[in-house]
């Protein structure tokens, strides 16, 4: 399960100056994911050979996969983004699985990380306009297709990075605090459950019998649904008497398994969909910005 605190990111300190640094849980992954990545370039990059090995060709796959994506989404003049878009994928999926250490927290679920890498790439996308079309026929746009319109596209332009920023965000940040409060009410049932059990320690030993007896009528009259009313029985008996010895006191046994069903769709499935759903569309703006140079020119 993603370490997430739903209060927002833990401050670790604060650097004294500028009236204040806050080094926070998410600044620590961010530092974390960026000494990964630049460790797995340096060590794939190197000593790269004419017969590729089993590894080498995995990372020419994944390579070649990346400038197709390029190519076929913003065209073969724009290949040389492929570095950036690479980037961009990477840093958000390890920042989104970095959170299932238990330890870290999720770079993608605090709202100041994919902000940023959402206003970086309408930075981006508003030099290539300017550059394409000059200053007077960037502003000239704002105006199309009539002058009423203005406003509104002025409304699109800051809506654009903010709606990718929480939509990044959001799922993964709503991910984890749904799996947060899962564990805290099984945990909470894990408690109340075993407690009643446990109150007298004649209760899971009848249990641990009736689990006995099931299984063996089960076994003689072929009846399988009593061998699981069976097992349901042993177990919480078996836990019961645990927690009426002391040995399982304050260990939520409910709360085994489900959060983590449910961590593999919000952290690993999730993460990889937002990773890339956020490429995608920043393939998507940055290639309407950079048409090929004939357009341009026919444009001029």
């Amino acid at each position: 399960m993603s370490n997430l605190n739903v209060s927002g990111a833990f401050i670790y300190f604060t650097i004294p100056v500028f009236g204040g640094i806050p080094i926070t849980q998410t600044t620590v992954s961010s530092l974390i994911v960026t000494i990964i990545l630049i460790a797995a370039c340096i060590k794939l990059g190197k000593n790269l050979k004419i017969r590729p090995d089993g590894t080498q060709v995995l990372v020419e796959k994944g390579v070649s996969m990346l400038y197709g994506m390029v190519e076929e989404s913003m065209g073969a003049h724009n290949l040389h983004w492929a570095p950036f878009i690479g980037t961009i994928f990477l840093s958000s999926l390890l920042g989104s699985f970095i959170g299932l250490t238990g330890f870290l927290r999720s770079v993608t679920a605090d709202l100041s990380c994919t902000l940023v890498w959402s206003v970086m790439v309408s930075v981006i996308i508003w030099y290539n306009n300017i550059k394409n079309n000059g200053l007077i026929g960037w502003l000239k746009g704002f105006t199309e297709p009539i002058v009423v319109m203005t406003p509104m596209n002025i409304v699109g332009e800051i809506a654009q990075p903010a709606s990718m920023a929480f939509r990044h965000f959001g799922n993964i940040a709503g991910g984890g605090v749904i799996t947060s409060i899962l564990y805290l009410a099984l945990s909470l049932l894990s408690a109340t459950v075993l407690n009643v059990i446990a109150g007298t320690i004649i209760v899971p030993v009848v249990m641990i019998a009736v689990a006995a007896a099931l299984y063996l009528f089960s076994k003689k009259s072929g009846k399988k649904r009593w061998l699981w009313i069976g097992v349901v029985s042993g177990v919480l008996g078996v836990f019961g008497l645990l927690q009426a010895t002391g040995i399982l006191s304050g260990v939520p046994i409910l709360a085994f398994g489900i959060p983590a069903v449910l961590s593999c769709y919000f952290d690993i499935f999730s993460g990889f969909v937002q990773a890339y759903v956020f490429t995608l569309l920043t393939m998507v703006y940055i290639g309407n910005s950079c048409p090929p140079p004939e357009e341009i020119g026919a444009a001029q």
